[in-house]
């Protein structure tokens, strides 16, 4: 893949109300961090662009509402994504078990080549932690094939890493698996975009 490609990939995050999407996202996108920080309504959509040595990589990023109540917009959301954010609490077991059911309804639903992430937030309340990194998180992780990392919203850890590495897997995978990625060749005409995938 040349360096003049310019990939955008819609990435969406899911997750339980609580467990720190938003949050994770202002702390990439704005290097912000709220202790409180209001639910979001719906969906809130941010944009970044990340320079990787063999491309460059605009996410469309979705941070979708956790609340039960909009889990049926959140197809709309998924739909067409080249990526998935499934978030957890460490300190909460209730929003692990429900990342799990995220994760299945993506397998179900989700596109067959979508990039999918499964992350451990809080990890700054290590004295709180009620999922087992090893034992479950990461272990459940492993064998459902996603990539696992865990990041804490408050002290940035392991966020920008993060996105580098969702944003380093797509770009593997474009050309050939292009669920959600619009490619762009610099050499080309402006306006003249590439779409090797349905939006």
């Amino acid at each position: 893949m040349g360096a003049n490609n310019n990939i955008q990939a819609k990435l969406v995050l899911l997750g339980d109300m609580g467990t720190g999407k938003t949050s994770i996202v202002l702390r990439f996108v704005k290097g912000q961090f709220f202790h409180y920080q209001e639910s979001t309504i719906g969906a809130a959509f941010f944009s970044q662009i990340i320079s990787l040595n063999e491309a460059t990589v605009k996410f469309d990023i979705w941070d979708t509402a956790g609340q039960e109540r909009y889990h049926s917009l959140a197809p709309m959301y998924y739909r067409g994504a080249a990526a998935a954010i499934v978030v957890y609490d460490i300190t909460s077991m209730d929003s692990f078990l429900r990342a799990k059911k995220w994760v299945q309804e993506l397998q179900r639903q989700g596109n067959p080549s979508l990039v999918m992430v499964l992350v451990a937030n809080k990890a700054d309340l290590e004295t709180k932690r009620k999922v087992d990194t090893k034992q479950e998180g990461e272990l459940y992780a492993r064998e459902n094939g996603l990539y696992f990392s865990e990041t804490s919203a408050k002290t940035a850890q392991n966020v920008n890493e993060l996105f580098y590495e969702i944003a380093k897997r797509v770009a593997e995978a474009c050309p050939s698996r292009t669920a959600g990625i619009k490619l762009q060749n610099g050499s080309q005409e402006r306006g003249r975009n590439l779409f090797c995938c349905s939006l």
